[in-house]
């Protein structure tokens, strides 16, 4: 009973958004649900960013591909996959690590604040002249052509970060990080 009312806060029907499901037996090692109207079976994957990827046996191994920051074709190599099946589980497992991330820093936090130079890579219009890879800003010091990232910590090891945008940190970008 207890699975169920935990399954049932965080676990909704993608079709209508109800979280009147229940559970629906197991299938390769997961619970599975049934949502009450529709009738749609349901896994506890669903909505997250492993959903639909199989072969979970070797997710373990492959995460600590990431971690040792294995290419994408040696991870596919050690592992045993494709290489296609690779690159699309790299983007999905770097997915999956931005959705754990601290709600709030507790006690004493200390931030850092890195500048690089903007990327408009991709851009079909650029804002700017366009630029070798590895140049140089065209100004020395801090300019609008650098986006700024901040780094914050606590003494338990939580880590948020964030890209404030253009230029020099503000004040006011500092407070719109903070929401």
């Amino acid at each position: 009973m207890f699975l169920k009312q935990t399954a049932q806060a965080w676990l909704h029907c993608p079709d209508c958004r109800l979280q009147h499901i229940h559970r629906h037996g197991q299938e390769n090692g997961l619970q599975r649900y049934r949502c009450v109207p529709f009738g749609r079976p349901l896994n506890a994957l669903i909505g997250s960013p492993l959903a639909r990827l199989r072969h979970k046996q070797r997710w373990l191994d492959y995460a600590d591909c990431l971690l040792n920051s294995f290419a994408v074709r040696k991870a596919a190599e050690h592992v045993d996959i494709h290489r296609n099946t690779s690159f699309r589980w790299h983007h999905r497992f770097l997915a999956l690590a931005k959705t754990d991330r601290p709600r709030r820093l507790h006690g004493i936090a200390e931030g850092y604040e890195l500048y690089i130079l903007e990327s408009q890579k991709g851009s079909r219009h650029l804002t700017r002249p366009a630029r070798r890879r590895g140049a140089n800003a065209a100004r020395r010091g801090i300019s609008g052509e650098q986006v700024c990232i901040l780094v914050a910590r606590d003494r338990t090891g939580q880590t948020l970060d964030f890209v404030t945008g253009c230029g020099q940190l503000t004040k006011g970008r500092l407070h719109a990080c903070r929401r």
